[in-house]
């Protein structure tokens, strides 16, 4: 069954086209970014818990905020993230 997240999240692409298993990295990271408390939930059932630690885990880039989240909802370290190394080895480039 295919997940239900709000239309505010995915508001700059056409909505009824995403193929939520072909573009799986890219969902993640929109709703950990942009959705609430339900939408995470629904992103959790409909993807699993592993599949959304690994692209988290693998991303280039997440918000400060997102990152500190997914870090403790997925009970990982900062330092596990590829986004937060990034940032750590190019400090002018993420302003903070």
């Amino acid at each position: 069954m295919k997940p239900v997240f709000e239309k505010r999240i995915f508001w700059d692409v056409d909505f009824e086209s995403i193929d939520y298993d072909k573009s799986a990295k890219f969902v993640i990271q929109r709703v950990f970014e942009r959705g609430d408390v339900s939408d995470i939930r629904e992103c959790r059932r409909y993807y699993g818990i592993e599949k959304i630690t690994k692209i988290l885990l693998n991303v280039r880039y997440l918000p400060e905020k997102t990152l500190y989240l997914a870090a403790a909802l997925l009970n990982k370290d900062l330092n596990e993230f590829k986004c937060y190394s990034l940032r750590q080895s190019n400090p002018e480039l993420y302003p903070y």
